[in-house]
């Protein structure tokens, strides 16, 4: 069988740059096993899969070890995909997805992702900053959980800095690990995004993530409206809306590579 595939960076206007993901559009879903081979076998932080259904398309987003329940930066390249490829004109693509509808609207190049806000609750706990501490090799200013445990320092420059160790996070009992603090030069905040348990050890820019960050922020700094940098080696920049129960991340996604695989 041979499927065609595309290799997408989102939240970027420049090839090399965000975060790459894999798109295979399908006809009918393939078993899950092959799913998730597939993924694998790219290695990237995800690949995802989406059928046309109803109105819109059926999407699903994989890690190389598992299916996961969100992912903003592959749901940006598929749209992209969608408006470039499939639907050209189109100024709105429909997901139906494990985290219910999004939505992703198109101006000029610009993609706005609609996903829904997970408001972060404050963690307080000794053993759990020390070790945190000991792994990122820099202590909690505060501690956050939603989906992520999500860790506040002091700067941007801290954040930069991190060389964590990523058998010590991979312990941690959460999703992922989130290092965020204030930004600096026009940028609102910054974050870098640790997921080694989920076979991702850093993810370049991550979408999802910014649902937790996003509310976070708005209330601390006191506006709706954010820019946000992901600090990564590759990085990426992001607009972002506090819009309650939704909100708004927006980026340029760009096409690198296309192709055939077989399985």
């Amino acid at each position: 069988m041979k499927l065609p595939i595309y290799q997408i960076d989102a939240f970027t206007s420049v090839v090399f740059g965000g975060n790459p993901a894999a798109v295979v559009p399908l006809d009918a879903w393939l078993p899950d096993a092959t799913l998730q081979g597939i993924a694998a076998e790219n290695n990237l932080a995800e690949t995802a899969y989406f059928v046309a259904e109803g109105d819109g398309w059926r999407l699903r987003w994989f890690t190389p070890t598992m299916e996961v329940d969100l992912c903003g930066h592959a749901t940006l390249a598929s749209a992209h995909l969608i408006f470039d490829r499939i639907k050209p004109g189109a100024t709105n693509v429909r997901f139906q997805t494990r985290s219910g509808l999004l939505e992703v609207n198109k101006d000029g190049d610009v993609l706005a992702l609609d996903f829904p806000a997970m408001p972060v609750t404050r963690v307080q706990d000794d053993g759990l900053q020390k070790a945190l501490t000991q792994a990122l090799g820099h202590a909690p200013l505060e501690m956050w959980k939603a989906r992520d445990l999500m860790v506040v320092l002091k700067s941007d420059a801290d954040v930069i800095g991190l060389k964590p160790d990523l058998l010590a996070l991979a312990k941690v009992d959460a999703f992922a690990v989130l290092v965020t603090a204030p930004g600096s030069g026009g940028i609102d905040f910054v974050s870098r995004f640790f997921a080694p348990a989920r076979g991702v050890p850093e993810d370049p820019v991550t979408g999802s993530a910014h649902c937790e960050l996003i509310p976070y922020w708005a209330k601390r700094l006191g506006k709706t409206r954010l820019k946000a940098r992901q600090v990564s080696a590759r990085g990426g920049e992001l607009e972002c809306e506090d819009q309650g129960a939704r909100v708004r991340i927006a980026g340029k996604a760009v096409l690198y590579l296309e192709g055939t695989i077989t399985v």
